[in-house]
C-alpha cells in the first residue's frame, strides 16, 4: 500500500472589512453629532462670556449632510479599525474653527446677537438659551435616529425566530 502525505494549505483571503463609518447614514450622523457637540461647546462659551466686555458671540456654520457626503465619508472599504474616526472632533485650530480628524471642517463665525451692551458685549442669554436647547434637541433626535438604525441591523443580522 502507497501512502500519500496529507498536506494542510492555508488560504487568507484579504477581505474589507466594512463598519458602521462606511455605511452612509451612520457616517452622516455621526458627523452631525459631532457638528451639535462642537455648536452646544461654542454657546456655551458664549453664556460663560456673557459679562466679558467686549465679546462678540460665536457659532458654527450650518451643518450640510450634502457638503458631508461630497468629501467627507470614507470609500467603502477603508475600514477606520486601529485608526481615526472621522467623525471625532480635534481642538479648535489657531484659525478660530474646529477641525475634525477626518478633515471634516466646521467652520466658526462671530454671530452677534441682536443687541450690544454699553460694555460692548454683544451676547445676549435669551438667543444662546435657545441655541442651547434647540441644540440639544436636534442632538437627541440624532441618538434616537441613530439607535433606531443600529437596531435594524441588528434586527437584520439576527437569525431567524431569535
Amino acid at each position: 500500500m502507497k501512502r500519500v502525505k496529507s498536506q494542510l494549505t492555508l488560504f487568507v483571503h484579504d477581505f474589507p472589512v466594512m463598519t458602521l463609518d462606511d455605511i452612509p447614514l451612520f457616517s452622516m450622523l455621526r458627523g452631525r453629532l459631532g457638528y451639535l457637540n462642537q455648536r452646544q461647546q461654542l454657546v456655551a462659551q458664549n453664556i460663560a462670556n456673557a459679562d466679558t466686555p467686549n465679546y462678540t458671540p460665536r457659532d458654527l456654520t450650518g451643518y450640510s449632510f450634502k457638503a458631508h457626503m461630497d468629501g467627507q465619508t470614507p470609500p467603502v472599504g477603508s475600514s477606520s479599525i486601529g485608526g481615526s474616526a472621522p467623525h471625532l472632533l480635534k481642538t479648535t485650530t489657531s484659525g478660530g474653527g474646529a477641525q475634525g480628524i477626518g478633515g471634516q471642517g466646521f467652520r466658526e463665525q462671530r454671530k452677534p446677537d441682536s443687541e450690544t451692551t454699553l460694555d460692548g458685549n454683544q451676547v445676549v442669554l435669551e438667543d444662546q438659551m435657545m441655541k442651547m436647547s434647540e441644540a440639544r434637541m436636534d442632538y437627541d433626535a440624532a441618538i434616537g435616529f441613530y439607535q433606531k438604525s443600529l437596531s435594524l441591523i441588528r434586527m437584520a443580522v439576527r437569525p431567524p425566530g431569535k
